[in-house]
């Protein structure tokens, strides 16, 4: 043994007693939850379209803070400055809203009304096209584009929400990818729903590596299987939520849902499950 051998050897042996003693460092961050847990209110639809009052209660008796609106269904039929009113008396916040392809032909009266509701996010719901093609994804790539420059100084911004039909090839190619990469991610951001990808049997941690930093909206649904017919309650598909929500890059930021569309009871007992599972769930 040489001598620096020999004296390296000698310290670590010195040393060893004092680093058994050391408190150890943890090697994981101290696990965390969701701040806020929201809802799509399509959830509730069937409810909503009944009583959208007794809906949102019930809503924020479970727990949620925050609630995705739906202008592509005109809200029910409630007037703007009523409906944020209602909002504010349950202490709930609705950060966005679902809209049909209609509301980009007359985007400055959905801007006053989404600054009314405290919208910060404009979402199309889906392409407004059956079949769509290809150049139909151009197309709305193209148009959202057009609406977040307009959109700008506004302080609201453009989304697009995924559906399962944008994920199918298109001789070869996935059209979401075409629409994603088509829009500037300076004037348009992306609402991932997690359930749609999984129904449609693409892998959702790869759409999160590859697009994370355009997903600033979620919808947090579960499917029982990929390629399934249907959705299914939180925590009872295939969805690894916990290494879902780790994944998310500032995530205090972002706006997540849950969103169920087939239930095994009722909708409203489905909606207090989900919470249960996601307001709970550490990550």
């Amino acid at each position: 043994m040489n001598r620096r051998t020999f004296l390296s050897a000698l310290g670590l042996a010195a040393a060893a007693p004092h680093l058994a003693c050391a408190p150890r460092v943890a090697s994981m961050t101290t696990p965390r939850r969701l701040r806020r847990v929201g809802i799509q209110l399509y959830t509730l639809r069937d409810d909503a379209r009944q009583n959208l009052e007794g809906t949102l209660r019930n809503i924020a008796q479970i727990g949620y803070k925050d609630v995705e609106l739906l202008s592509s269904m005109n809200n029910f039929g409630m007037p703007p400055a009523q409906l944020r009113a209602l909002l504010d008396t349950l202490g709930m916040r609705a950060p966005s809203t679902h809209v049909g392809g209609d509301a980009f032909n007359n985007l400055d009266r959905e801007i006053e009304t989404a600054k009314i509701l405290g919208h910060r996010y404009i979402v199309l719901a889906s392409l407004p096209t059956d079949n769509p093609t290809l150049d139909d994804y151009r197309l709305w790539a193209d148009r959202l584009n057009e609406a977040g420059r307009h959109a700008q100084g506004s302080g609201i911004q453009i989304a697009f929400h995924d559906e399962s039909v944008d994920f199918k090839p298109i001789n070869g190619v996935v059209p979401y990818d075409v629409l994603a990469e088509r829009t500037d991610p300076t004037l348009v951001r992306l609402q991932l729903d997690t359930g749609n990808l999984a129904l449609a049997g693409a892998d959702v941690y790869a759409y999160m590596k590859r697009y994370s930093s355009r997903y600033w909206l979620f919808h947090i649904k579960d499917s029982p299987a990929l390629g399934a017919a249907h959705d299914a309650e939180l925590g009872k598909g295939i969805i690894d939520f916990r290494r879902l929500l780790a994944s998310i890059d500032q995530i205090d930021d972002k706006v997540l849902y849950v969103e169920q569309e087939s239930y095994p009871g009722t909708p409203l007992e489905s909606a207090r499950r989900d919470y249960a599972y996601l307001s709970t769930l550490e990550f």
